[in-house]
């Protein structure tokens, strides 16, 4: 079973522009959090109903 892994480490930024960007401001951060986890229970609850009609389908004769 292959499987695409993302790398969130690739990065094309040089070093001096990563250590000298500002931090992330907390508001920020909770933004693109809450993003991440409604992007991920997205694909979690399409999966999960992909996997029910499948099952629906091979129960029904």
């Amino acid at each position: 079973m292959d499987r695409i892994i993302k790398n969130n480490y690739t990065s094309t930024a040089q070093l001096k522009e990563l250590m000298t960007a500002p931090p992330m401001t907390a508001e920020q951060h909770t933004k693109l959090m809450r993003k991440r986890i409604a992007h991920r229970r997205m694909i979690e609850d399409v999966k999960e109903s992909h996997l029910q009609n499948s099952a629906d389908w091979e129960i029904s004769d």
